[in-house]
């Protein structure tokens, strides 16, 4: 397993040289600065390694290569579009930098409502409210249809929040909820956001499936051609969000894009906290199943309740059993080395952490702390060692 930490370049108030001092060798980071349908000019992206490998790390995983809105959209002459992504992908080829993280969720990337919920024993962490989250979309956005994805009593302590709450609380909600797009260059206010998702009327889930099946269609070959690997991220979270379709919350869905182009170029990003927050997904399951079109390991774990909310927990608690789904990982490693691939080692990176001790004074991307994801860290470092000994591969 190849131990990664994502880095958001000039983005992130956390070095290098303090990543060096977790231990991760690899890193994950993008050109957050580029605007979405843009090539990636190969220069940058030297650039941008050059970085990295001064530092002692390997650029192991770009996260993420965006897509542009009118390509889930299916909107217009995409030609262009489509060009400029394969240009990306082959200056990123053409630097040894060859698996690609995205994801391809309409809109919105992963969406919280708190971004500093109170922890047990001291700290905060990420948390998607149900309540909140009703208030924002019936009652902030005016989004009525939105009141049959809800319980009655989550309706109830909806209305109750909205009316009690003040401005500056209804203006906190909404930046958590546009917090996930570190990078994006689409900001939305409430108005905004409801002209936005304008946009999408009349895209259902099938409309949106074979919207993403096209992007399949034009991207997989060039990878394939270009040494490439593809690893989608999963929905987070894995339900539909503001009356937009998620078509990548569970195993059926990932078997339908597997499926779509079935090539190994075509895989999947193993993200346990995204798949976790699904009560119907079993994680280790689903990774087992997958196993060997994963390309990639979002290793982060969370907590859910009955009303839908979940928040993030440590790494080794929460409701997926990491130790099972760490032993898949490394089976599945142990299975490619045995099969004599150079490329065997699966990069993994802990992903989002609670914000603890001095990380609570700095000004961090909320989900990514350094403390928080070095617990985490050391805490997978444990669990794929203990694995690994005595292991037929080891």
């Amino acid at each position: 397993m190849i131990e990664s930490w994502r880095w958001y370049g000039d983005l992130d108030a956390i070095t290098l040289p303090e990543v060096a001092q977790t231990g991760a060798r690899g890193i994950v980071t993008a050109l957050h600065e580029i605007p979405y349908g843009e090539v990636w000019p190969e220069d940058t992206i030297a650039a941008r390694k050059a970085r990295v490998t001064d530092a002692g790390f390997d650029w192991v995983v770009v996260e993420s290569l965006p897509i542009h809105e009118n390509i889930k959209r299916g909107e217009g002459n995409l030609t262009a579009l489509f060009g400029n992504y394969r240009q990306s992908m082959a200056n990123l080829a053409a630097q040894g930098v060859t698996t690609i993280c995205y994801n391809f969720m309409p809109l919105l990337d992963w969406t919280r409502t708190d971004l500093a919920a109170p922890v047990k024993g001291g700290g905060t962490c990420l948390r998607f409210e149900a309540v909140r989250m009703a208030a924002f979309e019936i009652h902030m956005l005016g989004r009525r249809e939105a009141e049959a994805d809800y319980s009655p009593e989550v309706l109830n302590k909806a209305a109750a929040w909205y009316q009690q709450a003040s401005e500056s609380d209804r203006d906190a909600l909404l930046a958590s909820i546009m917090a996930g797009l570190p990078g994006a260059f689409d900001r939305y206010d409430v108005p905004g956001l409801r002209r936005a998702l304008q946009t999408y009327d009349g895209i259902d889930r099938a409309t949106l499936r074979a919207h993403y099946k096209r992007f399949l269609e034009e991207i997989i070959p060039t990878a394939t051609d270009l040494g490439m690997r593809f690893c989608v991220h999963p929905d987070d979270p894995p339900r539909d969000i503001l009356g937009l379709p998620r078509i990548v919350s569970d195993m059926e869905d990932i078997a339908w894009i597997m499926g779509a182009v079935d090539a190994p170029a075509n895989g999947l990003t193993l993200c346990s906290g995204s798949l976790g927050a699904n009560p119907a997904n079993d994680v280790p399951a689903i990774a087992a199943r997958f196993a060997d079109r994963i390309h990639f390991a979002h290793l982060r774990n969370v907590a859910k309740d009955p009303d839908g909310s979940f928040e993030e927990a440590a790494h080794l608690d929460g409701d997926t059993d990491m130790v099972a789904l760490c032993k898949v990982l490394i089976d599945e490693e142990s299975r490619r080395g045995r099969a004599g691939r150079a490329d065997h080692a699966i990069p993994f990176r802990p992903d989002h952490g609670h914000h603890i001790l001095s990380d609570l004074d700095r000004s961090l991307i909320p989900g990514y702390p350094l403390i928080g994801r070095l617990r985490g860290l050391a805490e997978l470092r444990g669990v794929f060692r203990a694995l690994s000994h005595g292991h037929p591969d080891a």
